[in-house]
């Protein structure tokens, strides 16, 4: 098992052919879409990232779960039409990583067409050609994936996927978002500045 923190001085220089990212919630900013579409479409306009406590939004939140699925749906199976745009720096840096090697993500979405239509949209075609995108379908079949990758290390923002990893060998990140404070003692990054100083 890792230790769970680094000093905050160590720089850790990791390979980037070693470290893999979650896309929801990492490099897609998938909160925002929810928040919006919610009052935009719904009239749910009371509510700020900061109320998304809870991993399962249904379960901070005063909104019926079957809208909740639905929000969500649309943004897995559409991710363009629902203009669900990047975390900040997100793109800059993995297109900078793409320069020297080939970037994995592995989400848990069960569709990867979305994501690659989202890439395309965003990043560079030679970036895209770097881009390697695995989807799992489950948030707790990614340890498999990220071993078959050669991954070492991992960011995701869901605290339970990151403690997972901490008894599989790899050691994760947790990308700071609401829904994952207090739940966990790991190491985290709060921005892609944060990644980019961790990459080698």
């Amino acid at each position: 098992m890792f230790e769970s923190n680094f000093p905050p001085s160590r720089k850790v220089n990791i390979p980037i052919q070693e470290i893999g990212f979650d896309f929801d919630g990492v490099i897609a900013d998938t909160a925002e879409a929810f928040i919006r579409l919610v009052c935009t479409e719904y009239n749910y306009c009371s509510f700020t990232l900061e109320d998304i406590t809870n991993f399962e939004l249904e379960n901070c939140l005063a909104i019926p779960r079957e809208l909740v699925e639905k929000i969500f749906t649309d943004i897995l199976t559409d991710s363009l039409a629902t203009k669900l745009m990047p975390m900040p720096g997100a793109v800059e840096c993995l297109e900078q990583f793409t320069l020297t090697s080939t970037v994995t993500i592995i989400t848990a979405r069960s569709l990867d067409n979305p994501v690659f239509d989202w890439l395309d949209r965003f990043f560079t075609k030679k970036a895209k050609e770097n881009i390697k995108v695995v989807a799992t379908g489950d948030h707790n079949d990614k340890v498999r994936h990220i071993h078959q990758h050669g991954l070492k290390y991992f960011i995701d923002d869901r605290a339970e996927t990151c403690n997972q990893l901490t008894h599989e060998n790899i050691m994760p990140f947790v990308f700071t978002q609401p829904w994952n404070k207090n739940r966990h003692s790991l190491q985290t990054v709060d921005s892609w500045e944060e990644i980019r100083a961790l990459v080698s």
